[in-house]
């Protein structure tokens, strides 16, 4: 063949160098970003065995914690040192989790293991090489388990104790468990041994738990829209707009002469708030004017909200335990304030109707965000609330739940509905976008 006919390669020249920028320029539109670019934790995480004998480390962990970390389908990778290799035939190493429910006074409890991910470390071969001192290992937490053949996504850390009669006590935790193996057979004393590990040998007679650590779960979500902006007040009340819903309900009289008092409690349709930011609402009373001035004492004043107020816009949490699994029937539930500071101020008013806006702050406290799994459901929702007093009050009580999602991190213009699951980054958690459903 003739090279003839090809063209030349030439080797173009540039007069300068593109310039590009992590921010997009007037003419440009961010589709997505991904944010692998934060920096990947440094530290280590170290736990030596009782005996000493073995060091577990696992890296890209924040300096000075005092469990490591992990978020949804977060890579776990590290090393085992072992100090004493001799005999050891085999080493393994497992994800487990645990579900602990157990009733405070009549002391039922339920407990269940599972098994989340394992892998083989080592493994003695026909060669009769000996075990390496240091093995490293990578494991990748599932975003599911199953349990009594239901499948439920992995829960988060969390730990509460449910008050009433009967009280429970709730645990979910992880741990990452090494288990060394060794040929007891070999072994001068080989019942040291098992009196030493409190007849761990039992069950398997060269199965030695080397060292294990629990670690805090955490996976992180945030809302796939942002928060709209705030409603404009009319004549007649806020002007309804699409990104807010209206959620009605009544405040009933107890006196013939007063009407009851029609309530909107606006909410954004999302209804899916971030835990560090505010959580904007508004509120209208409409009635005639005589029950509006019989209602003004218990309507809301300008400025912090008090406890001894009568009217309440708050984050509840609701725990519920199946209580089937233990010693009876039936279940269990416990409600729990997750507001921290809240604010009410006057918007409007009308002959006929009286506007509010305010905003919830979140309690510094709060961490995961809810979820379900076997015997245990974590809830949240809005209450709205105004409890008289005085039982001669002319109104009755008004209670009113309205279910939110919570997310860990703020809504973010970068490509809201993408899914960021890092498996291959150094991000300490994955981030996703969540979006709440009517039930």
């Amino acid at each position: 063949m003739s090279t003839s006919s090809l063209p030349s390669s030439v080797v173009p020249l540039f007069t300068r160098t593109p310039s590009y920028s992590a921010r997009p320029h007037q003419s440009e539109r961010r589709i997505a970003l991904v944010d692998r670019l934060r920096p990947r934790p440094t530290g280590d995480f170290l736990k030596k065995s009782r005996n000493h004998d073995a060091q577990l480390r696992l890296v890209a962990q924040e300096n000075n914690i005092t469990l490591p970390t992990y978020g949804a389908q977060g890579r776990i990778e590290g090393v085992i040192e072992l100090f004493k290799a001799d005999n050891v035939i085999s080493v393994d190493i497992k994800i487990e989790g645990r579900l602990l429910l157990k009733e405070i006074a009549e002391g039922g409890t339920t407990s269940a293991k599972i098994c989340l991910a394992t892998d083989v470390l080592w493994k003695k071969d026909p060669s009769n090489a000996p075990c390496p001192k240091i093995l490293s290992f990578s494991l990748h937490l599932p975003s599911t388990l199953t349990h009594e053949n239901k499948t439920y996504p992995l829960p988060p850390t969390f730990d509460v104790k449910l008050s009433g009669l009967p009280g429970f006590h709730a645990t979910v935790d992880v741990s990452l468990v090494i288990l060394a193996r060794f040929a007891l057979t070999n072994v001068p004393h080989p019942q040291v041994f098992r009196d030493r590990y409190n007849n761990q040998a039992s069950a398997n007679p060269n199965a030695i738990p080397t060292v294990s650590t629990p670690f805090k779960y955490y996976p992180r979500s945030r809302p796939a829209t942002p928060l709209p902006s705030p409603l404009i007040a009319s004549r007649h009340g806020f002007i309804d707009a699409p990104n807010w819903t209206s959620h009605q309900s009544e405040i009933r009289s107890k006196d013939k002469a007063l009407e009851s008092v029609k309530t909107k409690l606006y909410l954004p349709t999302s209804r899916t708030f971030c835990i560090s930011q505010p959580i904007p609402f508004h509120v209208t009373f409409e009635s005639s004017s005589r029950s509006l001035t019989s209602l003004l004492p218990l309507c809301p004043t300008t400025g912090f909200l008090k406890q001894k107020q009568a009217t309440h816009v708050q984050v509840m949490r609701q725990s519920t335990v199946d209580a089937r699994r233990l010693t009876y029937g039936g279940s269990t539930a416990s409600g729990k304030e997750l507001s921290g500071m809240r604010t009410f101020g006057l918007q409007a008013d009308g002959p006929t109707w009286t506007a509010f806006s305010g905003e919830i702050t979140m309690s510094e406290t709060v961490h995961v965000t809810g979820f379900r799994v076997a015997g245990l459901s974590v809830k949240d929702c809005i209450l709205f609330s105004m409890s008289p007093p005085d039982q001669r009050s002319p109104f009755a009580e008004l209670r009113q739940l309205i279910p939110v999602k919570l997310t860990t991190d703020p809504w973010v213009a970068d490509g809201a509905g993408i899914e960021f699951m890092h498996h291959n980054s150094g991000s300490e958690y994955s981030l996703s976008s969540v979006l709440i459903t009517t039930e």
